[in-house]
């Protein structure tokens, strides 16, 4: 099996196991998002180890083992991205299964279980939506940057909140937004997945600077990107660094 499909059917298999979890009514809110977190990952990390035993992992819900940063390939896993949405019983939540190979984030897949889609880096004939009208940002729904609205109101655009990274960087992907744009604090497992998948279908990803974005540092800590069509990026990513330095 390739990595592009063991991504794709470990992020389905764990949203399968998180969606049976959510239906069995007996936890709610935040016990709900505590429960799903660890099972989720302990059916990641289980099946990685058995199909892939000779790689390192690192998981939001797991101790970090610093060997990792030694190593070529990592897994870099969130077992349930957006919690409180899953929680709430909202669709917004995603399962992401990245793969890092020389800190680049080569493979992955995000699941949105509530939406019945896995997206993949291995999705066959992956193509880009047809541009929108209005430029349309997703933000956090519930800590939107004041970044994103100040480039909004510069650009002529509109904020779409959203909850997961995951589901906010796959409505780009899938045409229901131009760009994703987020300051303020992630983590490795936040967007390595999301971002694989987002340059599969042609889309561009970068720090808010233009800078790459690296995986399996030693400090997970990743507080910014940018993820939009490519044609897009240099208006926007002029319009960030302007409002950034009060050139309004």
């Amino acid at each position: 099996m390739t990595d592009d499909d063991l991504a794709a059917d470990l992020a389905a298999a764990a949203g399968d196991l998180l969606l049976a979890i959510r239906a069995e009514g007996t936890e709610h809110d935040r016990a709900l998002g505590k429960r799903g977190d660890h099972e989720a990952n302990a059916l990641l990390i289980e099946r990685l180890r058995h199909s892939r035993p000779d790689d390192c992992i690192l998981s939001e819900e797991a101790k970090d083992d610093l060997s990792r940063c030694s190593a070529r390939r990592v897994w870099i896993i969130d077992p349930l991205d957006g919690t409180r949405e899953y929680g709430e019983g909202r669709e917004d939540w995603a399962v992401h299964v990245g793969l890092a190979i020389d800190g680049q984030p080569v493979c992955g897949a995000v699941a949105l279980p509530a939406r019945g889609r896995v997206f993949a880096t291995g999705d066959e004939g992956a193509t880009r939506a047809r541009p929108r009208d209005q430029l349309t940002i997703v933000v956090s729904r519930s800590r939107a940057p004041e970044i994103a609205q100040a480039v909004a109101d510069r650009l002529g655009g509109l904020l779409l909140p959203m909850g997961s990274a995951g589901a906010k960087t796959m409505a780009v992907v899938a045409g229901d937004a131009d760009c994703y744009l987020h300051a303020g604090g992630q983590y490795e497992w936040d967007n390595c997945a999301p971002v694989a998948v987002a340059r599969a279908y042609g889309l561009h990803a970068s720090r808010l600077d233009g800078s790459p974005l690296l995986y399996n540092c030693t400090n997970p800590s990743l507080p910014d990107l940018l993820i939009c069509r490519p044609e897009l990026s240099e208006m926007l990513l002029t319009a960030i660094h302007d409002v950034g330095s009060g050139d309004h």
